[in-house]
C-alpha cells in the first residue's frame, strides 16, 4: 500500500468511523481519571498509568519516568524550580520505524487545570456524553487530543500498518499554569523527531504560532476600617477603579506598538490585555462591613512571537509608573507586583514548512476544504519544541468549548474528523514499510 493514494486515505476513514465508539470510550476514560494540575503539586500519574496500559496493550514500550531523573533538566535555562514532581511521571514511547522515513512526534500534555469552585451542571469528572459533546474537566484541554493521539497508536497495529519512520507517543505533565518543565524534560530525555504535533484543541486549524503571555499579580493597599465620623476611606477602591480605567490605553498601546505576527493578521485583538481575577476580602455576613484596606488584581496581556522578556516587562512597568503618577494624591507609592508564572515566549515557524503543509493536504482530503493556517489565541508549551530543540511544531485538534471553565466539552465530529486527519499524517509523514 502507497502513502499517497486513495486506498490509504479509505482505508484510515473507514477505519476511524468503524471504530468511533473507542475513540469516544478513550476521551472519557481519560476524564473520568482526574489530573489536575494545582502548582506546586499535581496528581497527574493514575492518568499515565491509564495510558502506559493501553499502550502496552498495543504491542508499544511505554516509559513512566520521574522528570528529577532526566539528565540536565534542572540546569536547562528553560527549567522552572518552585515545583514538586514525586508521583508526577512523564510518559514516553518509541514505535520503531524500519529507518527509511521521517519521525514524529506525538505530543500532549495529560495535566488539567484543576475543577474549580464554579458550579457544574454536570460531574466534572464524568465524562458525559450528551448528543455531539463530551462533558467534563480536561475534556477539550486536552483529554480528547490525548485521547486521539492514543487511538492512533493503537490502531497502527489492527489495521497493520508498518511505519518507515519512528513514531513517537508521548504525555507530559505540569504544561498548564505556564509549567512547561515536562515539555523541557521528554525533550531531554530523547523523545524527539523530526517534527511534532502538539493535539491542543485548535478547533480544526493548523496552528504553527502561538502567542506569548505574562501575568502580573498587582496588590493595591490604602486605610480601610470606618473613620471616626462612622464614614468610610475609599483610597484602595479609588486606586483599583482609577488603575481599572487606564487598562484600555495600555491595550490601545500594546496594539498600536506591537508587530503583528502575519499568522495574526486579520484578528480583532492580536494582542489582548485581560483583567482575570480582582479579589478585595471574603465575601458574606460572616465578614463586618468594612472598606478592605487591600485588593489584589490579576493582570495578564498577551504577545506577538518575537517581542523579547525585557522590553514587554519594561513597558508594562512605565505604563504603571504613568497610572501611578497620575494620581500622586491617590497612590503614596507604587502598588506591590509580582510576576507568578514563568514568562511565555510567543513563537512560529514559517507556513511554507513540510510540516505545514502536508498536515494540511491531510485535513483538506478528510475535510472537504483546506483547513486555516492561523496562531493559536494564547500560549503553550510549542515555543519549546520551536526554539530550545528547533523542532518544528504545530497543534493540531479537535473543538470544543468552556476551556477551563465550567462544563467543558468537546464536540465528538470534529474529533473524529481530527482523528482521521492526523492518522493520515502520521502514515503519509512516517511512511509505510514495504511488507
Amino acid at each position: 500500500m502507497t502513502t499517497t493514494g486513495p486506498s490509504l486515505q479509505q482505508l484510515v476513514t473507514d477505519y476511524v468511523d468503524q471504530k468511533r465508539d473507542r475513540l469516544i470510550e478513550l476521551t472519557q476514560n481519560l476524564v473520568r481519571i482526574p489530573s489536575e494540575n494545582t502548582p506546586p503539586t499535581g496528581a497527574e500519574r493514575a492518568c499515565q498509568e491509564y495510558i502506559a496500559q493501553v499502550l502496552r496493550a498495543a504491542g508499544w514500550q511505554p516509559e513512566l519516568y520521574e522528570l528529577d531523573q532526566v539528565k540536565g533538566l534542572h540546569e536547562h535555562p528553560l527549567f522552572q524550580s518552585g515545583r514538586e514532581y514525586k508521583n508526577r511521571p512523564n510518559l514516553g514511547a518509541r514505535l520503531k520505524g524500519s529507518g527509511a522515513g521521517r519521525s514524529l512526534i506525538l505530543s500532549g500534555h495529560i495535566d488539567t487545570v484543576p475543577r474549580g469552585t464554579q458550579p457544574w451542571t454536570r460531574d466534572a469528572f464524568g465524562g458525559e456524553r450528551e448528543a455531539n459533546r463530551i462533558y467534563g474537566r480536561g475534556s477539550n484541554d486536552m483529554k480528547a487530543g490525548a485521547a486521539m493521539n492514543l487511538f492512533i497508536a493503537e490502531s497502527l497495529a489492527q489495521l497493520g500498518l508498518h511505519l518507515a519512520g519512528d513514531l513517537v507517543f508521548e504525555t507530559v505533565i505540569d504544561e498548564e499554569f505556564g509549567g512547561v518543565n515536562g515539555t523541557l524534560a521528554g525533550r531531554l530525555h530523547g523523545f524527539n523527531g523530526d517534527a511534532a504535533v502538539i493535539s491542543e484543541p485548535s478547533f480544526l486549524r493548523i496552528c504553527p504560532a502561538q502567542r506569548g503571555g505574562r501575568t502580573a499579580h498587582i496588590t493595591f493597599r490604602a486605610s480601610g476600617g470606618v473613620l471616626a465620623d462612622g464614614a468610610f476611606p475609599s483610597g484602595v477602591v479609588q486606586q483599583v477603579t482609577h488603575f481599572l480605567n487606564k487598562v484600555p490605553e495600555f491595550a490601545a498601546a500594546r496594539r498600536h506598538k506591537a508587530q503583528i505576527h502575519e499568522l495574526y493578521q486579520g484578528q480583532q485583538d492580536p494582542v489582548p490585555v485581560s483583567i482575570t481575577k480582582i479579589f478585595t476580602s471574603p465575601w458574606g455576613t460572616g465578614e463586618p462591613i468594612t472598606v478592605p484596606e487591600e485588593c489584589k488584581v490579576e493582570f495578564y496581556w498577551q504577545l506577538m512571537p518575537g517581542e523579547q522578556q525585557g522590553d514587554v516587562e519594561r513597558e508594562f512597568f512605565d505604563w504603571l509608573d504613568c497610572v501611578v503618577s497620575s494620581a500622586p494624591g491617590l497612590f503614596p507609592s507604587r502598588p506591590d507586583v509580582t510576576l507568578p508564572i514563568r514568562w511565555m515566549p510567543g513563537s512560529a515557524i514559517l507556513k511554507s514548512e513540510p510540516l505545514v503543509r502536508e498536515l494540511a493536504g491531510c485535513a483538506e482530503a478528510v475535510l472537504g476544504a483546506e483547513p486555516p493556517i492561523v496562531g493559536i489565541e494564547g500560549p503553550c508549551d510549542m515555543f519549546v519544541f520551536h526554539q530550545a530543540f528547533s523542532i518544528p511544531a504545530v497543534l493540531w485538534g479537535p473543538r470544543g468549548g468552556n476551556t477551563h471553565a465550567a462544563d467543558e466539552y468537546v464536540e465528538i465530529d470534529s474529533l473524529v474528523d481530527a482523528t482521521k486527519a492526523l492518522m493520515l499524517f502520521v502514515c503519509r509523514w512516517c511512511g509505510l514499510a514495504a511488507a
